[in-house]
């Protein structure tokens, strides 16, 4: 089982890596783009903060993409 901890890097680094496959922006227009702060987005791309499922879905919609898309951890 994945601990907390590991849940929040493993989601931070399957946000990075769709924000830049999808949109290739910079956490600054995702963040602009969502209407989160960017050090917010910061955090939660570098596993620090732990995300709350609202703003996985303001996330999700503003890379037009579904909430469960940000969910799969491809295996490493």
């Amino acid at each position: 089982m994945i601990d907390n901890q590991d849940v929040c890097v493993q989601f931070g680094k399957r946000l990075c890596r769709l924000r830049k496959e999808k949109k290739s922006w910079s956490q600054e227009q995702l963040a602009l783009e969502s209407g989160l702060a960017r050090s917010y987005v910061s955090g939660v791309e570098r596993g620090i903060r732990n995300i709350s499922l609202k703003n996985i879905c303001k996330l999700a919609e503003t890379l037009e993409i579904s909430p469960t898309e940000l969910l799969i951890f491809p295996d490493e």
